[in-house]
């Protein structure tokens, strides 16, 4: 019935087949006889150990989740932070408002009446509850205070965003969040956000109408926060029990940077006068040690200030314990009788050194003294060489010079003026005049004195100048030069105009024409500035930061040096300026004073690349070796960076002279050293008055003082004679030396042709095109006057 349509399968020809055919893919007894019973046990026994391994791998994860689970939420942990401003909750909880509306006072109230209980009025900065068995600080990020909410945001454990549908009526723009916090989420994205919750206030009693809202706020503010994020409403004394009680079995997550260094945030910052020293005093910060066990013999990086040794730490008996005794009251914030129950001080052979730059020697490198003999040579040398003078042409220089055959068919070296090199010279000889055919001698320092001040650069300097009164007039110059500048660097890049007084070949002495920029080679030890002196170096940084974290997990272990993580302590840290510790009393009533401790070589000087792009919202242009103060971590510095492309097929990279919008950079610096993996936050000041802004965001990358930075200039000329492959160009050269100095490099056009002087091209050149000479030096950052911002006029 089915017809054509029925199917047919191709039978197997099996038939025309041989037996040993038909059998020869399956195995003869005497090949399965080959097999072992040994191997197979060995397979067996294989299998048996990987699932083993999986096994106590599981057991170890299990352990270490456990472990951390009970440090953060036992008895003897540190209190939690929740930070209120947008609402945030952390160990130490942050309240974090949305919108100008929300009452950060009330639902602060809220949380601690319900923590501490209805009759407690204490005013230690740590609250412990007994029915929910943990401990809380609770901190409110002030309105407009961007820095702040940043050092805030470090130390959070959780943070709580409040949330008020009545914000908005107020705003006008149907938006949940201001410009100001979103900004302000936008870089707690950066450093990596904490556990979060929305707090919901302000909401109706009906019943569908406050779900109406809940849901219309968790619709247009969700996609601002992780997936993982609470929303919860909080305006009664039920809602926020509720909210509690998810907060106590939360597992804290914290961001990774936050958990490898030891950290302190002061509830108390006293000062004690140094006797020996009238400029210094001892900085006293007293608090709960956080993330590690923090030793004596560390040095610590208080943020803003800079780098310390400590004198001594106190143990101080625990003001906020969880089980308290019965009459046992909570310690007063005034109270100086603090029982002390352990001190630990410094071993001189274990502390380290406060050491941050090199001291060079510089007689490294240097010959041994020559002895009389060699010396008598030498001078009877240089009198003959004064003797017999050489006559060559103008423009040689010394190096030059040596390679001449020193015969009777060479002593007379002249400029061939029949020769045509292909340019155009332009009628200059008032200005710069060319000697024909005239005798001269070579002394020892001509070469010097051709190099000396050869390479001034181009760039302005920068528009906030250390130490200079500049007027609101000159400022406003300077800015409108630099976005002139941006503008044409944006529709010129690298390109260059020759000087008409000063010629090309001591102008650009330093710059070197190079074949290919990918695979020229480029001796990374070559013609180092003066601070490579002053800077150290690693000959391998991923094993020495290996060794260096192994190392603090040994320094954690030993008791008799190190205070435990959750501590309640009081560290001393000596050799303080008076200007720096006065300002840290004065920034700790308006926001947290963090102490962090310092793996080993974190005090040394290095050259830091950092993963930078510009911030959304700042609009003004960011110049290379522009004073920028840059947040790393924990840590505060003020550099000079200079910005270049990441190159991942090449050890060499290009300077860019403007940190462009819309892509990522590396932004070089001069700056102690830091181990990645670690945030960063570039802020800019307009001038001494102003505040600071947030110019860029990123990351650090790495630490290298051989990556090879090559500032790139382009020399540009016009044909004016085409004749096919040929051409006469004018105004790249001004002066016919130098056109016989840069005549070994190759020039190309825009238009994609390439070739050598005497300007013949691979191609037909066009008449509109542009010669160009691609011209390049290596590049270094520019050394701080100032390393931190507190000694500085930055912060004041």
């Amino acid at each position: 019935m089915l017809g054509s349509l029925l199917q047919v399968n191709k039978p197997h020809k099996t038939r025309f087949a041989s037996k040993s055919s038909r059998n020869i893919h399956k195995i003869s007894q005497k090949d399965k006889s080959k097999i072992s019973k040994s191997e197979r046990n060995v397979a067996k026994g294989a299998k048996a150990a990987r699932l083993e391994r999986n096994k106590l791998m599981r057991e170890q994860k299990r352990a270490a989740v456990l472990k951390e689970k009970r440090a953060s939420s036992g008895t003897k942990s540190p209190p939690r932070v929740i930070i209120s401003a947008f609402c945030s909750l952390t160990m130490t909880n942050v309240l974090f408002g949305l919108s100008a509306s929300v009452n950060l006072d009330a639902i602060e109230e809220d949380i601690l009446a319900l923590l501490s209980g209805e009759g407690n009025n204490t005013v230690f900065p740590a609250v412990a509850s007994v029915e929910y068995k943990l401990r809380a600080t609770v901190l409110k990020a002030p309105h407009g205070d961007l820095l702040a909410c940043m050092e805030m945001a470090k130390v959070a454990d959780l943070i709580g965003f409040i949330a008020s549908p009545t914000s908005l009526h107020e705003d006008g723009n149907g938006h949940f969040i201001d410009s100001f916090r979103s900004q302000c989420l936008s870089l707690f994205r950066t450093l990596g956000l904490p556990s979060t919750v929305v707090l919901i206030r302000d909401l109706p009693n009906d019943i569908k109408k406050k779900n109406n809202l809940k849901k219309m706020c968790t619709s247009s503010i969700a996609s601002e926060f992780p997936e993982n994020c609470e929303f919860y409403p909080a305006d009664t004394k039920d809602e926020l029990h509720k909210f509690m009680q998810h907060f106590k079995e939360q597992r804290i997550t914290v961001p990774h940077w936050q958990n490898q260094r030891p950290y302190l945030m002061s509830h108390k910052v006293d000062i004690v006068a140094d006797e020996c020293n009238s400029g210094k005093c001892t900085l006293l910060l007293t608090g709960y040690i956080r993330a590690h066990g923090l030793s004596v013999n560390q040095l610590v990086h208080v943020a803003g200030a800079g780098d310390f040794q400590l004198s001594k730490i106190e143990l101080l008996r625990d003001p906020c314990p969880v089980n308290a005794r019965k009459g046992e009251d909570y310690m007063e914030s005034d109270d100086t009788n603090v029982q002390v129950m352990h001190c630990f001080t410094p071993v001189p052979l274990k502390q380290e050194s406060l050491l941050v730059e090199n001291a060079p020697d510089p007689l490294v490198g240097e010959q041994t003294w020559p002895t009389e003999a060699e010396m008598a040579e030498a001078d009877q040398n240089h009198q003959e060489r004064k003797q017999k003078k050489k006559k060559l042409s103008w423009g040689t220089s010394d190096y030059q010079a040596a390679w001449i055959v020193d015969d009777s068919d060479a002593d007379e070296v002249y400029i061939n003026e029949d020769e045509d090199d292909g340019m155009v010279l332009d009628d200059v000889e008032s200005v710069f005049p060319v000697q024909k055919h005239e005798d001269f001698e070579l002394d020892d320092d001509q070469g010097s004195l051709f190099l000396r001040e050869s390479d001034e650069e181009t760039e302005t300097d920068s528009i906030v100048m250390e130490g200079d009164n500049l007027t609101k007039e000159h400022i406003e110059e300077q800015i409108r030069k630099i976005k002139e500048e941006h503008a044409e660097d944006e529709e010129f890049p690298d390109e260059v105009d020759t000087p008409l007084d000063v010629p090309a070949r001591k102008r650009f002495a330093k710059y070197r024409g190079v074949k290919s920029f990918r695979t020229s080679s480029w001796d990374p030890k070559e013609s180092l500035p003066q601070e490579y002196a002053r800077i150290f170096a690693f000959d391998n940084f991923t094993r020495t930061q290996k060794h260096v974290l192994a190392r603090t997990l040994d320094m954690e272990q030993d008791a008799n040096d190190c205070i435990p993580v959750g501590s309640y302590a009081r560290i001393h840290i000596k050799e303080v300026p008076k200007g720096v510790a006065s300002k840290l009393c004065m920034l700790a009533k308006k926001m947290p004073v963090i102490s962090s401790g310092l793996l080993q070589h974190e005090s040394k000087i290095s050259v830091l690349h950092f993963s930078i792009r510009k911030h959304d919202t700042y609009d003004a242009p960011i110049k290379a070796k522009e004073l920028l103060l840059f947040r790393v971590g924990f840590c505060q510095f003020l550099s000079r960076p200079i910005f270049s492309s990441d190159n991942i097929n090449s050890d060499k990279h290009k300077m860019e002279r403007f940190l462009h919008a819309g892509q990522f950079s590396v932004a070089s610096i001069y700056t102690p050293i830091s181990f990645p993996s670690l945030p960063l936050i570039a802020l800019k000041s307009e001038g001494e008055d102003s505040i600071p802004t947030v110019a860029a965001v990123g990351s650090l990358k790495s630490i290298d003082p051989d990556r090879i930075i090559l500032k790139k200039i382009i020399l540009s000329g016009y044909p004016e004679r085409v004749s096919k492959k040929k051409a006469t160009v004018r105004y790249m050269f001004h002066n016919p030396e130098d056109v016989r100095w840069f005549k070994p490099i190759e020039v190309w056009t825009k238009c994609g042709r390439c070739g050598v002087m005497k300007c013949v091209f691979n191609g037909v050149l066009q008449q509109h095109d542009t010669v160009c000479l691609s011209l390049y030096k290596r590049t270094y950052p520019k050394w701080p006057r100032y390393w931190f911002p507190l000694p500085s006029a930055w912060l004041n």
